[in-house]
């Protein structure tokens, strides 16, 4: 009896791999819907084990690898552009593979095309050949991938894709560029306060030592006298410090409920919480939309959405979510009773349910929470700056001071 190969989902949007004897395709996609799965590839066994060997032969070429073969980020987004352009035109896939392979500059995306191309020459689908590459094509490319394949649409659905990426990275570098801004500013302020500590205020204390000799000092040059003395002579242990409190927050952050703890902290954070928060929503919002547009079920797509979602506090929400749509609920009265999402948000997913326009109007969404995260990321830059001048001027006025005050006492003892 002949023997078949497929990927499908189960019911919780989890990817499954094995292969069923039956004595056709029709058949074997049958026993696979009677197992509650939901196939995504199916294909007969023979042809799918030469691929390999074709992949390694293709071209005639000695491939050397020194790693993991990986496509940057930036890279991916232009390839994913120029691939839905090329299968537009009417190119088939593999000749479109091809010719991007042969433009490639980057060693790395050319190689990783190289292999994908071989793969579909050798009679593998598309997705199964994006997912021998996952460092490069993560859970949300291969499923819409899929979805493309099954419905025939592939340059449409890479073109969404594209427009996904690129929306997503823009939004990514402007939430960036919010959080490295302070951080330069403080890094700065904080550099020119040790400067001074470990500078000019033992200069100060030299001189005073030497002019004032037994008289007491004003408490706040005492103060800062001291500071810099613990400075220059314990250095190694607040360096230790440093670094034992960021190693701490590194390996903490790796376990499940130390992200979690993170990841609510930032959301719930002072002025960037606000930031972080619509974010999240906005990308929950395009992904979901985006998936369910392009074919993928809901409960795929709720899967997907959650293990990309970045952040565990909306994670764990979307898992509440998915338990519910599984058991026959809509989204929107489980998404309002995470308290994760807005009441805006929840009143939108409800019309959209209603009138049958989900996808589209989760874009809308995403739209919405886009303009107000540049919103905001233009009012914070804007506020931060006069914010962190006033705030370095007063502690290196504060310095200045405190060693001008004993300045007083030396004038007016040696007038």
């Amino acid at each position: 009896m002949p023997q078949y190969d497929y990927v499908a989902m189960d019911s919780k949007g989890r990817e499954k791999k094995s292969t069923i004897k039956a004595p056709s395709e029709e058949v074997a996609l049958q026993e696979l819907k009677k197992k509650g799965l939901f196939p995504t590839s199916i294909k007969p066994a023979v042809t799918s084990k030469p691929a390999p060997k074709k992949a390694k032969s293709s071209g005639g070429s000695l491939n050397i690898s020194f790693g993991p073969l990986i496509i940057p980020h930036k890279e991916l987004i232009i390839l994913t552009r120029q691939l839905a352009i090329l299968l537009d035109a009417g190119l088939p896939l593999i000749r479109a593979l091809r010719t991007l392979e042969r433009q490639a500059r980057n060693p790395s995306v050319r190689g990783v095309l190289g292999k994908i191309a071989a793969a579909v020459e050798g009679g593998a689908t598309f997705a199964e050949a994006l997912s021998q590459h996952p460092k490069s094509f993560d859970k949300l490319y291969l499923n819409m991938v899929r979805a493309g394949e099954a419905s025939g649409a592939m340059e449409t659905i890479l073109d969404r894709l594209a427009g996904f990426m690129e929306k997503a990275a823009r939004i990514a570098s402007k939430v960036k560029s919010a959080m490295i801004y302070p951080i330069v500013v403080l890094s700065i302020s904080l550099a020119a306060v040790v400067g001074l500590m470990v500078f000019i205020v033992p200069n100060f204390s030299k001189i005073f030592a030497d002019l004032l000799p037994g008289e007491p000092l004003p408490a706040i040059t005492e103060f800062f006298i001291n500071i810099s003395n613990t400075l220059i002579s314990r250095w190694h242990i607040y360096l230790i410090t440093i670094a034992s409190i960021i190693v701490f927050f590194k390996l903490f952050g790796k376990i499940p409920f130390g992200k979690y703890i993170l990841d609510y902290l930032k959301y719930h954070m002072p002025i960037f919480g606000s930031i972080i928060s619509k974010t999240a929503v906005s990308r929950f919002s395009r992904t979901l939309g985006t998936l369910m547009a392009s074919g993928v079920p809901v409960l795929n797509a709720l899967a997907i959405v959650k293990d990309t979602s970045g952040n565990e506090v909306v994670a764990k929400a979307i898992t509440k979510v998915h338990a519910a749509v599984k058991e026959g609920e809509g989204i929107a009265n489980p998404l309002g009773k995470t308290k994760v999402f807005e009441a805006m948000v929840i009143s939108m997913v409800e019309v959209g349910e209603e009138t049958g326009k989900l996808p589209e109007m989760l874009t809308k969404i995403a739209d919405t929470y886009e303009d107000e995260v540049d919103n905001k990321v233009g009012a914070l830059t804007s506020l931060i700056e006069p914010l962190m001048i006033v705030a370095l001027a007063g502690i290196v006025g504060t310095i200045v001071v405190a060693l001008f005050m004993p300045l007083v006492k030396i004038i007016e003892k040696m007038s």
